[in-house]
């Protein structure tokens, strides 16, 4: 986009802001002159953008009442997508744009959105809760998602359908008090009618979800995501993982990813670290990433893939990068 295009495009969204603008003003916020400003609203004039010219002492340029751009055409999981993408950068820290910057991209894509699907983002936004950096995992039907987002924020009820770890389906009615994404996948905290409990249910293994009548209150300073970090640390996974750290507890934490389990300090310096997996194979890297002296306590199969992370590092380490 050449700079002309882009000031023009910049000239449209101050006066989609609203209200009279003076050339002065436009011209002072664009960096260009007057003249040049009467320049770009005879090119918006020619795109069929109805710049109105206003006459007097307190003169200047408005949009016609009423103007919208016309509805961005995207489908449900194109627009997730766009806002997630947003948000997550924003949260993570990814991206250099300053948190006003991000919140205002958000909202232009927002703003041109058919107000329907508008909503229904809106349901998930005021209801997503964010607790680590991502992984590649398989995510929830789109639908799935904003239903649940949009009965936790109206604090509806939602009978579903959900599939456990084990392949057994069931159907069950849950008040869903938030949505939380953690670590690659998405999760629901709310009461569940089979178990008369507060549960933490994956997205992706729920299959189908219908909104029910009446309605329910969540209880007072429920933390959705923190539910669901303490339910993934107690979950009865294949292998349960302790090692001996290193290293200050805080230290240790701090390049731990998050919520992997506890860290506990010992009388001699070092900490013992725990947590549950149903799969061994990532875990040497995590170990490695600590930077710090660690001796395997359980499971002594996680000995030998420390060992096989060790190898594949040194040959790696020896191979030539001309071959």
């Amino acid at each position: 986009m050449t700079r002309p295009t882009a000031r023009v495009l910049a000239l449209l969204e101050i006066l989609q802001r609203g209200g009279t603008r003076t050339a002065a003003e436009l011209a002072g916020q664009l960096g260009v002159d007057e003249r040049t400003i009467r320049r770009y609203v005879e090119h918006l004039v020619d795109l069929d953008i109805p710049v109105h010219p206003v006459r007097g002492r307190y003169g200047g340029y408005r949009l016609a009442p009423g103007y919208r751009m016309p509805p961005l055409m995207l489908t449900d999981e194109e627009a997730l997508a766009v806002l997630l993408g947003l948000l997550a950068g924003r949260r993570a820290g990814l991206v250099a744009a300053s948190a006003a910057a991000m919140e205002s991209a958000a909202a232009k894509v927002r703003r041109v959105l058919p107000q329907a699907l508008g909503a229904r983002l809106d349901a998930l936004l005021e209801t997503l809760g964010f607790t680590a950096p991502a992984r590649a995992a398989v995510g929830p039907e789109t639908g799935v998602l904003l239903t649940l987002a949009e009965a936790a924020r109206d604090r509806r009820p939602v009978a579903l359908g959900y599939t456990s770890r084990d392949g057994r389906h069931s159907e069950r009615t849950l008040h869903p008090y938030g949505i939380v994404a953690h670590a690659g996948r998405w999760y629901v905290a709310g009461a569940d009618s089979a178990s008369g409990e507060v549960r933490t249910f994956r997205l992706d293994r729920i299959g189908t979800t219908t909104v029910l009548p009446g309605l329910f209150e969540v209880p007072a300073g429920f933390d959705p995501a923190a539910h669901v970090l303490t339910g993934i640390a107690g979950a009865p996974y294949r292998h349960a993982v302790s090692v001996l750290v290193e290293g200050a507890a805080e230290e240790v934490r701090r390049r731990l990813p998050g919520a992997i389990g506890t860290v506990e300090e010992l009388p001699d310096g070092r900490v013992r670290v725990r947590f549950w997996a149903e799969e061994l194979d990532w875990v040497p890297g995590v170990l490695a990433g600590l930077n710090r002296p660690f001796a395997v306590e359980t499971p002594d199969a996680l000995r030998d893939q420390v060992r096989a992370l060790a190898g594949r590092l040194a040959g790696y380490a020896d191979a030539r990068p001309d071959r």
